[in-house]
């Protein structure tokens, strides 16, 4: 398989030991052999239509630093439903005409709570980012999209309990909750984290309308994978992933969506929910001995040992992420970036520096891109006092969005600043308000 996958460039991995996967019974088994070479596969060279090359499977893969468990459901591309048109399987598809500039997505109430003097959540780091990214010329004013409403209870059902979405709605929430979910009584049963929360569900989904529209897009936010249907926990109230995965598929404009979450901490909610559905691939690297303690299974969990640095951990998402795209096919991926692997995070547990972070941003992004599957990335955990240097390590994954806009071609783009001028043809992404430029009005 590996030598027939003509797009791959195979190189060996010294001093890096992967545990040996093999097939058996349809399914994917972690064998408990270790070995100190194996194949890392890269992505395609950088143009948009590979569908028709052949790719290495999971099968043919080492997985990564620590042990890979996979959860038990065959993982070959039969497995799934069939693939439906990409919106990237043609050079110039109508949606990507609808973009001419990187989009970015930001709330105003993303930051709105003030958390307790000393509390470890950085609330307002996400205001911080959003002014970084324009003082530092990263994004633009007119890249910049706001969701125009808050989402209607009908979307946030397909994933949550009514009991439970009630009662944190009217600001009721039970002590055992409000315990879970880490902000304390008095913020929890607030209406401003109310509309703070709903508004990060309406940017995530707006994100990965928008990737599905030009190929990529960006959040200032999002990432809340440890909510559950009927509970919070870990600061995370309403899933805005499932939820929006639940919303796309509902409305049958994708028909298989990866959740990739390499945020520190096991994406134990999002496992959860989508635990029965093999529409949604649940794929997690994270730190084996962090929050949560009790983990549930993804799709595919790759559990990382303390320390892991650059090389291995890199490493390792190379390895698997081109075989996961090869065989389930996903038609779109949200991607949770989270900066809490880096060394310095105050609840990580692994040690990547903030050029790994770099490399994994790009490496993330350029995979996806390569494979012609578009992409929505969010922001995700991190945790330092510094909200400067935290919002920094964030950036990385704007920084490369922008760059790889740019490198593809996404949109038209080709100018400076994030990809250019927004074009004026094509339709407007419907829910997106542009912020920006006037006479832009919701157009992209």
């Amino acid at each position: 398989m590996l030598g027939a996958a003509k797009a791959t460039r195979v190189a060996v991995l010294a001093q890096h030991q992967l545990p040996k996967l093999v097939w058996q019974a349809g399914r994917l088994i972690c064998k408990h052999q270790w070995h100190a070479g194996a194949h890392c596969l890269q992505p395609p060279a950088a143009t948009r239509l590979h569908w028709g090359l052949q790719r290495p499977s999971i099968a043919a893969l080492g997985a990564g630093a620590g042990a890979l468990h996979m959860r038990g459901v065959a993982c070959s591309a039969s497995s799934f439903p069939q693939p439906s048109a990409g919106v990237l399987d043609s050079p110039t598809p109508a949606s990507t005409r609808a973009v001419g500039c990187l989009p970015v997505v930001y709330h105003p109430e993303y930051s709105a709570p003030v958390m307790p003097p000393g509390h470890r959540f950085p609330m307002a780091v996400f205001r911080k980012i959003y002014e970084l990214l324009l003082e530092e010329g990263i994004t633009a004013p007119h890249q910049i999209h706001v969701p125009p409403r808050l989402p209607p209870d009908e979307e946030l059902l397909l994933v949550h309990d009514p009991e439970y979405l009630r009662l944190f709605s009217s600001c009721a929430l039970d002590d055992e909750r409000v315990r879970r979910i880490g902000f304390g009584p008095a913020v929890t049963r607030s209406e401003v984290l109310v509309r703070r929360t709903k508004a990060e569900v309406a940017g995530t989904l707006l994100t990965a309308r928008l990737a599905l529209a030009g190929g990529l897009a960006v959040n200032c936010a999002g990432g809340t994978h440890h909510a559950f249907p009927a509970h919070g926990s870990g600061y995370c109230i309403l899933n805005d992933l499932a939820v929006t995965a639940e919303v796309l598929l509902a409305e049958g404009g994708v028909r298989r969506v990866l959740v990739l979450d390499l945020d520190v901490h096991q994406g134990d909610g999002t496992a959860y929910i989508f635990r029965d559905r093999p529409e949604v691939f649940t794929l997690s690297v994270h730190a084996a001995s962090n929050f949560p303690a009790r983990k549930q299974r993804s799709t595919l969990d790759v559990p990382l040992p303390d320390g892991t640095a650059d090389a291995a951990y890199l490493a390792t998402v190379a390895d698997i992420l081109p075989a996961v795209l090869r065989d389930f096919r996903p038609d779109l991926v949200l991607y949770d970036a989270g900066v809490d692997p880096h060394v310095d995070d105050a609840l990580g547990r692994l040690a990547l520096t903030d050029q790994g972070l770099a490399r994994r941003e790009r490496l993330v992004l350029d995979t996806c891109l390569g494979w012609g599957v578009p992409v929505a990335g969010y922001v995700g955990g991190g945790y330092d006092d510094n909200l400067d240097v935290l919002a920094r390590r964030h950036l990385h994954l704007h920084r490369a969005a922008a760059e790889l806009w740019r490198g593809y071609g996404l949109g038209g783009s080709g100018g400076e600043g994030g990809g250019g001028e927004a074009g004026d043809d094509g339709d407007a992404v419907e829910g997106s308000q542009n912020s920006g430029a006037q006479g832009r009005g919701g157009r992209l």
